[in-house]
């Protein structure tokens, strides 16, 4: 075959590609710009920590897998955290080395591929005065993006009055708090066909997100900005409810949200990772503008291309979509911008 041929073959099998994938998305393979603020990570030897505290810990999971999915799905950095039930623990000391082997890892990661990586830190939340240790030096020496903390801690969720001093100290300092749900000690044994992630997860997130509310947590700390997975978990159905339990508390409520239980949930910020199905985002858009919507993909559990597949067959203007895969993760946390 001549060589003129094989050139005109190949532009026509070219041209033939080309036709089969939609512009937006090839445009995002030629330059990745999306940003993915739900990216799990696990250190080496973290199963074996947590071993018999999850489900599905035979998983696998290496930075270099996350590289290769973010290339194929025009991911230009994903944020990571670490994977329930990340430092949550009634061992005190192993929660402390959980979380500082994980946040030295994550430091590690950023650093070894700059502009790819960004880290939420994990808290032994647990331990006041060694998770206020771990924010300085998450924060201030390696330089994290926010933290990450998971939605309950036994039988604590995120409004109890004994993190009150994790909250003061990441309200001054204006920080990013990504939740993470798991199995909580409630339901974690309940008898199902189902594993407990199915439910469970968006129940915890929807717990915790009422805690902070009606606790007036959400309201004394104003300047925590909060991220939510899963398109608040099941928190936009149960709206009604939430509106209800405000009028229930009658003075309560004006002391505990004094500008309003809308307020506060507008206030907050969700990611689409596993909620980016129409009925899940159709709920959340009730409640909140696409402002507070944040890119995710949950990675290694679920990959980019359902992720955006999800969002793309949502009626966001292209303008809306643009700001949730990238424009809004660099309003919330400027220094990804880095």
């Amino acid at each position: 075959m001549s060589a003129p041929r094989r050139q005109f073959l190949g532009k026509l099998a070219a041209l033939g590609a080309a036709a089969a994938v939609p512009a937006p998305l090839m445009a995002q393979a030629a330059k990745p710009s999306r940003i993915d603020v739900h990216h799990h990570l696990m250190y080496p030897g973290y199963l074996d920590e947590v071993a018999g505290r999850r489900a599905g810990s035979t998983f696998k999971w290496s930075p270099q897998m996350s590289l290769d999915d973010m290339d194929k799905s025009g991911i230009a950095l994903s944020v990571l955290s670490l994977i329930q039930p990340s430092a949550v623990t009634p061992d005190i000391e192993k929660g402390r080395r959980v979380a500082r082997t994980s946040n030295e890892y994550g430091a590690q990661l950023a650093g070894d591929h700059k502009g790819r990586f960004a880290s939420f830190a994990t808290l032994p939340l647990l331990d006041t005065d060694s998770a206020l240790k771990e924010i300085a030096y998450a924060l201030d020496t390696l330089k994290a993006d926010g933290i990450s903390v998971m939605t309950s801690y036994q039988d604590k969720y995120l409004g109890d009055a004994s993190f009150a001093p994790v909250w003061e100290e990441l309200n001054r300092r204006k920080a990013v708090v990504y939740t993470h749900p798991l199995s909580p000690d409630c339901c974690r044994n309940i008898k199902s066909e189902v594993p407990p992630a199915v439910i469970e997860y968006a129940t915890d997130t929807t717990r915790t997100i009422a805690s902070l509310v009606f606790s007036g947590t959400a309201a004394r700390y104003p300047d925590v900005r909060w991220i939510f997975s899963h398109s608040g978990g099941t928190m936009p159905f149960l709206l009604s409810r939430f509106v209800r339990q405000e009028i229930d508390m009658k003075d309560r409520a004006a002391k505990a949200m004094p500008k309003g239980l809308m307020y506060e949930l507008r206030k907050f910020h969700y990611d689409t990772a596993q909620g980016n199905h129409s009925g899940a985002l159709a709920a959340l858009m009730k409640i909140v503008t696409p402002a507070q919507v944040l890119f995710g993909t949950d990675f290694p559990f679920r990959d980019g291309a359902e992720e955006i597949g999800g969002l793309a067959a949502f009626p966001f203007r292209p303008d809306e979509l643009r700001a949730i895969e990238r424009d809004n993760a660099l309003k919330l946390i400027p220094t990804l911008k880095a």
